[in-house]
């Protein structure tokens, strides 16, 4: 007991000499140092200070204000209040092979209440579990609580929303097959093409409801040419590539996918083909002139596209407008770029055009070719006259001397006609752009037999 006595003593000592030092010494030297500003009232505030009682009143005014100081802080630590942890993320306990489960709350906000030094420690805590425990329930809805786990015993809480209504499925599978949906191929290079892309799977299996299974129509990988590490010819592997299954309307269907993501070898080459450019000279020449040559800077061009389009690429069509042209003229174009082109190799082209006088000719005797006929048929012509055709050509005169039988084609264009008896347009081309080129005879009779 006397050693309680003892250190509580010491304690008081210490105390007091903590204020005396802290407090007391300074306060007195302050006002010392004030009073010498004054004359003879100085000595007398001195005289007062120097006296015991007035410096115990200084000091227990100043330990009395300490006291309330930190009285109320003790007061303000020790009051109850409420804190709100918002978008706490829900977590579920339950058989995730067998089941499917609807209406869980991704988040919830958490209420804390009790003393403010308590709350202060609580939200501090990294436990804040929320979780929702469907143990032993089976297919069927389900009103079940939303249970926090409290980090501190002593603080009471409320979670909104505090019960969930719940669907339990039973979960389902089915082998669905894989379909490639390639994402901003415009990214890639103009110069390059996707020519193969093969996956490491192309069947998946697809869980979840019944209900939700029948909406699923298909079921994507989504290859995003911007994950390309480098863009050149040869074989590029992408990991990790996203699947989403999407309904009949494109919408994505929430089901689980296994596996969630797969893995592509993507081919991607370079399928080029040289074109020379076809200047077509449009319209009507101006009375009396013909062209007598066309040069141009630009004769080739060098395309980019998928093999199947080039395939299809003979030239690339330039068209000139010569309508009532009477004198040489230059022509700045932009070359056209045909339909699944991707790059060129020259975009813009100068064309040199001469005029002259034109001259007339005639060839005659040009057999009549037949176009775009049923293959299931075959064509006769009523006469001698519907099967031959005179041509006749307008050029200038160097340029006619030039044109042979060979380089004239008459033909008809059956397109869409059937067995009997018909009246065709004759229509006729050439070999030279330059020259016009007329038919003499405008219609011939013709009969067309089905094959047997």
């Amino acid at each position: 007991m006397k050693t309680m006595f003892k250190i509580i003593k010491n304690f008081l000592k210490s105390i007091w000499a903590f204020i005396d030092k802290k407090i007391i010494i300074p306060t007195t030297r302050l006002v010392l140092v004030g009073t010498k500003k004054f004359d003879k009232s100085g000595k007398k505030i001195e005289n007062w200070l120097s006296k015991t009682n007035t410096l115990l009143f200084i000091s227990l005014i100043f330990a009395v204000t300490l006291f309330i100081v930190i009285d109320q802080k003790i007061i303000t630590f020790s009051e109850s209040s409420a804190e709100v942890l918002k978008n706490q993320e829900v977590k579920v306990i339950y058989n995730e092979e067998a089941y499917v489960v609807e209406g869980i709350p991704s988040n919830v906000d958490i209420t804390l209440i009790g003393r403010r030094g308590e709350l202060m420690f609580a939200k501090q805590s990294s436990n804040h579990d929320v979780s929702i425990d469907l143990t032993g329930l089976k297919p069927g809805t389900h009103k079940v609580n939303v249970t926090y786990k409290q980090a501190m015993q002593s603080i009471d809480y409320k979670v909104n929303p505090s019960i969930a209504t719940v669907v339990i499925y039973p979960k389902i599978s089915e082998t669905k097959t894989l379909t490639l949906d390639l994402l901003n191929q415009d990214s890639l290079s103009s110069k390059l093409v996707i020519d193969d892309i093969i996956v490491n799977t192309d069947k998946v299996v697809v869980k979840g409801a019944e209900y939700k299974l029948k909406e699923v129509a298909t079921v994507k990988a989504l290859i995003d040419i911007r994950n390309l590490v480098k863009q050149e010819e040869g074989v590029t592997t992408l990991k990790d590539i996203p699947l989403k299954a999407y309904n009949n309307q494109g919408e994505i269907i929430d089901v689980e996918i296994v596996p969630d993501k797969i893995s592509a070898d993507i081919k991607i080459t370079s399928p080029s083909k040289e074109l020379p450019i076809k200047v077509i000279p449009v319209g009507t020449i101006g009375f009396g002139k013909a062209i007598s040559s066309i040069d141009i800077n630009e004769t080739k061009v060098t395309v980019y596209g998928s093999e199947d389009v080039l395939s299809t690429l003979n030239y690339i069509p330039l068209e000139i407008d010569v309508n009532e042209l009477k004198e040489n003229r230059q022509y700045k174009m932009e070359i056209p770029k045909l339909v699944g082109v991707k790059s060129m190799s020259v975009n813009n082209a100068t064309i040199n055009v001469s005029v002259g006088n034109s001259v007339d000719k005639e060839i005659g005797n040009v057999q009549i070719e037949y176009r775009n006929l049923n293959e299931i048929y075959t064509v006769q012509g009523l006469s001698k006259k519907d099967v031959s055709v005179v041509v006749g050509l307008k050029g200038v005169k160097s340029v006619l001397d030039q044109i042979e039988s060979s380089d004239v084609i008459a033909y008809l264009d059956l397109k869409g006609y059937g067995e009997g008896e018909h009246e065709v347009d004759v229509k006729v081309e050439g070999t030279d752009v330059k020259v016009q080129y007329i038919p003499k005879t405008k219609k011939v009779r013709i009969k067309i037999i089905k094959i047997n």
